[in-house]
């Protein structure tokens, strides 16, 4: 399958959206840590992704809280079961690594849940900017911890200016389809 790519500008600036022509498989911050750029084999192709420009213009206007766009994870399976669980944090809420360890069933991991969490190759969509250090400091983001504070800060005066508790402006279980390099059907269960 040909991987396409195509570039996104939003107020972090412009990004960087790769996918297989079903599911978006990537989504890097301008100056993302590791990000290497498009392969030469690799096809541009703006078509590709419509729905994910689409919904990225809602989220960053205010009107979309939740994703639906069909992403592929594809990772060692720690990594992929840290970035399941990174899509039920809500939006404009933060946890810490610590959290997100025993969310996971591995409370002793914090570290390596902040290296998973740290390779996400989904930014935003897959929200890793949600988890924060345990003592409540803004810790590592391969976007630039600069774009990490903006989104949480952006998500948060947008939480406050919703009428009506958080709980109902995110359902929990309201997720986007997610295809995982595991047989599972749905990584959520």
């Amino acid at each position: 399958m040909t991987t396409c790519y195509s570039y996104i500008d939003c107020p972090l600036g412009r990004m960087f959206v790769q996918g297989d022509g079903q599911f978006v498989t990537g989504l890097f911050m301008p100056r993302h840590k590791g990000w290497r750029g498009p392969d030469a084999s690799w096809q541009q192709s703006d078509a590709s992704f419509t729905v994910v420009r689409e919904q990225l213009a809602e989220y960053f206007a205010g009107g979309r809280q939740i994703f639906t766009v069909p992403i592929k994870l594809a990772g060692a399976p720690f990594e992929e079961r840290v970035w399941q669980e990174l899509m039920r944090i809500p939006f404009g809420t933060t946890i810490s690594y610590a959290q997100l360890a025993q969310r996971i069933g591995k409370p002793t991991a914090a570290r390596a849940v902040g290296h998973a969490n740290g390779r996400n190759p989904i930014s935003i969509i897959v929200p890793c900017h949600r988890v924060i250090g345990a003592n409540g400091k803004l810790t590592g983001y391969a976007g630039g911890v600069d774009k990490k504070q903006w989104l949480l800060a952006w998500e948060c005066a947008r939480l406050s200016s919703i009428q009506g508790p958080p709980a109902i402006a995110h359902e929990i279980g309201s997720h986007p389809e997610v295809e995982t390099g595991k047989p599972s059907t749905n990584p959520f269960s």
